[in-house]
């Protein structure tokens, strides 16, 4: 696939090896069996592609290269951030090696947050991500780095200057933000949410779900970057989506039809006045759901503009 510059909307999915879509056999040819040989198929279908390994272990510069080594001029990676620096538990064992050993012992037994870690260790845990995305954003392939801020995120003055604080550490990188309480999105949050947002320069990314659940992020799609907007379609699926303990494939497990998808064309072109690029992912993540989506969003996109 040639990755035409002068597109401003591209269209991936989150996860080009992911479980669900190897074992449907409806997407990758039966000879492509290793990640490289996925990957280069994958690229060759789509510009652009959601990497969130990134968020369950601290990334490896070596894979970056193989990355940027693997894709064609014009691939974009968008990135998620690491669960440490988005207020999420995670295990020690997902740091690296010699970070975890120098924790004190008591916090290597059980999940921890950024807040429990040694700053000398917050900061060189910094640096090793940014390192590590690196290659990517040198060879011009890197997107966003996404962070995906928990429900327990609540709308605050701390929250802000803690994602400001993000946007700081990461300088010279482009982030984008999530947020996944929908109080950021109510009537006494919003206006100051967009106003924080658009004054950083960060990207709200907009999200689909499914509607009229207390945990449902409503669909706010303002522009809050000149650079990038960004859309993450996580599927519609009512009887999963608040079931406690689901994993993801089942959380997600969401065909979409072209109507539901057909709502979203007038945005995205809409977004596109406002930002250089507009990335749509899709995150339903079940058999070859996310695929086939993308193709149809990519479709009705095109058909949109003649």
């Amino acid at each position: 696939m040639w990755h035409d510059p002068t597109v401003t909307v591209k269209v991936g999915i989150a996860g080009w090896i992911d479980k669900s879509l190897i074992d449907s056999r409806q997407f990758y040819p039966m000879n492509a069996k290793s990640s490289e040989e996925r990957l280069n198929f994958y690229a060759s279908q789509f510009s652009l592609v959601e990497v969130d390994s990134t968020y369950y272990g601290m990334p490896k510069k070596e894979n970056s290269d193989l990355w940027v080594a693997r894709t064609p001029a014009g691939f974009t990676f968008d990135v998620k951030s690491f669960s440490l620096f988005t207020n999420h538990p995670t295990k020690p064992m997902a740091l690296p090696k010699d970070i975890r050993d120098q924790l004190p012992e008591k916090l290597r037994e059980k999940n921890i947050y950024l807040e429990q870690m040694p700053p000398e260790l917050v900061d060189e845990s910094w640096d090793r991500f940014r390192d590590a995305l690196e290659p990517l954003r040198a060879a011009g392939k890197l997107g966003a780095v996404f962070f995906q801020f928990p429900p327990w995120f609540l709308p605050s003055s701390r929250s802000l200057a803690y994602v400001e604080q993000c946007q700081e550490r990461m300088f010279g990188f482009q982030v984008a933000v999530e947020f996944r309480k929908p109080e950021w999105m109510d009537a006494r949050h919003l206006e100051g949410t967009i106003a924080f947002l658009r004054s950083r320069d960060i990207p709200l990314v907009a999200v689909d779900v499914p509607p009229g659940h207390k945990t449902s992020m409503p669909p706010v799609y303002d522009v809050t970057s000149s650079k990038l907007a960004v859309v993450r379609f996580h599927g519609r699926n009512h009887d999963t989506w608040d079931l406690k303990g689901a994993p993801p494939n089942l959380r997600f497990r969401y065909d979409y039809k072209d109507e539901e998808l057909t709502e979203w064309v007038p945005r995205i072109k809409e977004m596109e006045k406002s930002a250089k690029e507009v990335h749509a992912l899709m995150n339903n993540n079940y058999s070859n759901y996310s695929v086939k989506n993308a193709k149809q969003l990519e479709k009705l996109l095109e058909a949109w503009q003649k």
